[in-house]
C-alpha cells in the first residue's frame, strides 16, 4: 500500500513517462555511437525505463526514503556488459566524458572484497545529461560489468542465493569457490588478451622485417602476411593474360590447405610461392588463353600455387579436388573443374611432377 507521498511520486512518474523514454533513447544512442567509434568490443548494451510495477514495489518498501522523484536515480537504467575487466574502465572513462557523473551517489562495487560478491562487482554511475536541456534534470544509472559477472549475477538471482536467510556452511563454501574461480577467469582472460596483443605485434614486426622462417603459421600470422600482398605480382601476371580485372576476396579460406601441406611457418608459404610461381602462371595461361574472361578473383594465384604444390607432392587428382573442395565447399562442379585441370596439367612441363 502506497503512502500519500508514495502515491504522489507514482503519479509524477506516470506523467514523466514520455520524457523518461526520450532520455533512455538519447543516452543509449550516445553510448552506442561512441563505444562503436572507439572500437570497444561489447557483449551487450541494454536499456530500460523502470516499470510501474517495479517502482510501486520500491515505493511500498521504502517510500519514505524519497522526497522527490529525482531522489530515485534508476528510473532510467543502462547496462553495459564487456568481455574483459579492463574494458570496464575504458567504458567508465567514456561515460565520464559524455555525461555529468554524480560521484556522491555513484559506487564502485568492485572494491568489495567479499568472496561471494563477484556477480555484483560492477561500476554504478549516476549521471545526467550535460547542459541545461529539458532532460538534464533527470538522473539515470549506468551499470558496467563483465560478461562473467553478469552471468554469475543472473545465476545467483535464479538460484535465490541472496534471498536465503542462512545457507548451510557447505553451500556457502561452494558459492565462494565458484565466485573465486570466475573472478580468476575474468582476470586471466584480460591477461590473455594483453599477451595475445603483444604476440600479434611481434608477429607483425617479424613479417615486416622479412624474418618469415621465425613466424609460426597461424590465422593471425597469415593475416599479417597477406597485408604484404605477397601474391599480387603473380595475380597481376595472370590477369594480364586477358587484360582482366581482379576483384578482392579473403584468402583466409586457404589456411586448411596450407595446414594440410604441413606448412609450419610463413617461410614455408613464401617458398611455395617462389618454387611454384612460374608453374602456377603457366597453368593459368593454359586455363585462360582460350577464354575471354575479363574478371578474376584475387584468389587465382594462391589457388594455382596450391594445385601445383599438390601435384608436386604426388597427391594427384585427389589433391587437386581437395583444393577446390576447400575453397568452393562441397559442390558437384568441383569434379568437373578437377578433371579439366588434370588434363591441362598433363600438357605442362611442371617441375618435379609426380
Amino acid at each position: 500500500m502506497l503512502t500519500p507521498n508514495g502515491q504522489q511520486l507514482m503519479n509524477e512518474f506516470l506523467r514523466l513517462q514520455p520524457q523518461l523514454q526520450q532520455l533512455e533513447h538519447e543516452v543509449f544512442s550516445q553510448l552506442q555511437d561512441v563505444l562503436k567509434a572507439q572500437g570497444v568490443e561489447l557483449n551487450a548494451i541494454e536499456s530500460r525505463v523502470k516499470t510501474e510495477a517495479s517502482l510501486r514495489g520500491k515505493l511500498e518498501r521504502k517510500g519514505d526514503k524519497y522526497h522527490s522523484l529525482s531522489d530515485i536515480t534508476d528510473l532510467v537504467g543502462i547496462r553495459i556488459i564487456t568481455f574483459y575487466t579492463d574494458d570496464v574502465d575504458k567504458v567508465a572513462g567514456i561515460v565520464k566524458r559524455l555525461f555529468a557523473v554524480d560521484w556522491s551517489n555513484s559506487i564502485d562495487k568492485r572494491k568489495a572484497h567479499e568472496l561471494t560478491s563477484f556477480g555484483y562487482n560492477s561500476l554504478h554511475y549516476i549521471c545526467r545529461l550535460k547542459g541545461d536541456g529539458p532532460l538534464s534534470s533527470i538522473p539515470f544509472e549506468i551499470q558496467m560489468r563483465t560478461a562473467l559477472q553478469h552471468v554469475w549475477s543472473a545465476i545467483e538471482h535464479d538460484i535465490g542465493y541472496k534471498g536465503v536467510v542462512q545457507l548451510p556452511p557447505e553451500f556457502r563454501r561452494q558459492f565462494s569457490r565458484l565466485a573465486g574461480m570466475l573472478e580468476l577467469a575474468d582476470d586471466e582472460f584480460s591477461r590473455l588478451r594483453i599477451t595475445m596483443t603483444e604476440y600479434r605485434r611481434q608477429v607483425q614486426s617479424l613479417v615486416k622485417s622479412g624474418k618469415l622462417d621465425e613466424v609460426p603459421l597461424s590465422n593471425d600470422s597469415f593475416r599479417s602476411y597477406l597485408e604484404l600482398r605477397p601474391f599480387e605480382r603473380l595475380n597481376q601476371r595472370i590477369a594480364a593474360i586477358n587484360q582482366a580485372e581482379l576483384f578482392p576476396v579473403s584468402l583466409m579460406i586457404f589456411m586448411p590447405l596450407l595446414e594440410h601441406f604441413h606448412m609450419e611457418t610463413l617461410g614455408d608459404v613464401q617458398r611455395m610461392l617462389i618454387d611454384n610461381g612460374e608453374d602456377a602462371y603457366q597453368l593459368a595461361l593454359s586455363q585462360l588463353a582460350v577464354t575471354d574472361l575479363d574478371i578474376l578473383s584475387e584468389s587465382v594465384g594462391l589457388q594455382n600455387l596450391c594445385i601445383i604444390h599438390a601435384i608436386r607432392k604426388g597427391e594427384g587428382r585427389a589433391g587437386v579436388l581437395r583444393v577446390f573442395e576447400t575453397i568452393n565447399g562441397h559442390h558437384p562442379y568441383n569434379e568437373a573443374l578437377t578433371d579439366g585441370i588434370m588434363q591441362q596439367i598433363e600438357s605442362l612441363p611442371i617441375k618435379n611432377k609426380k
